[in-house]
């Protein structure tokens, strides 16, 4: 039992905590609006990978095979997804982010939420990631029972909360060391690289023989 739940917890830190377009999502958010805001973001995340963990380990032939077949058109939605959000964060101005926002407190929380759901869920091949972390750690706590199951996934869902909660706590106590004009900046780093890697997505898909 033991032995899964470290496993459990060390496959969803290593899920969670590589810095990508969601944890740059999720810094942005954080310094344009606040510590909680930033963590619900990674709360969608989390929700996604644990759908695609749960996925692998309950049909992962199934999910496999369906991620071959489909791989350029759901690479191609991926990088179109990506590419236009981040065109949103680049055009976007971070300072509104200091002021009373014009939707309810719940409504902007559901609404990040769900952005980052939808988009850390359109990055299907994540599922490969989960093969070769299962592979590699000779994880399957579905075979050893419902009770190791269990435990390995509580331990994978407390491995990414506490990265969440990490990240955001220490970009909240570094959120005053920025000014006007790095906030504005930094919004416009993150919202190009985001339009970049979907872009990159994008061409792989169409032109596969050039990559």
């Amino acid at each position: 039992m033991i032995e899964i739940i470290a496993k459990g917890f060390l496959i969803g830190l290593l899920v969670s905590s590589p810095m990508g377009p969601i944890n740059m999502l999720t810094i942005q958010r954080t310094l344009d609006r606040g510590r909680w805001y930033g963590f619900v973001t990674g709360l969608g995340a989390m929700m996604s990978d644990l759908t695609y963990a749960i996925a692998t380990l309950v049909g992962l032939s199934f999910v496999s095979d369906f991620i071959a077949e489909q791989e350029q058109v759901i690479q191609l939605l991926a990088g179109g997804i990506l590419f236009f959000f981040g065109l949103g964060v680049f055009r976007s101005n971070p300072l509104k982010g200091w002021q009373p926002d014009e939707l309810p407190r719940e409504t902007r929380y559901l609404r990040d939420f769900a952005s980052s759901f939808l988009l850390t869920f359109s990055n299907a091949a994540i599922i490969l990631v989960f093969v070769g972390l299962y592979a590699r750690f000779s994880y399957n706590p579905l075979g050893e029972g419902g009770g190791f199951f269990l435990a390995g996934t509580t331990a994978f869902i407390a491995a990414a909360l506490g990265w969440w909660f990490f990240l955001t706590t220490l970009v909240s106590r570094l959120r005053r060391r920025f000014n006007r004009k790095g906030l504005i900046l930094l919004n416009r780093v993150i919202g190009f690289l985001l339009m970049l890697i979907g872009m990159g997505g994008v061409l792989l898909a169409l032109f596969p023989k050039l990559f």
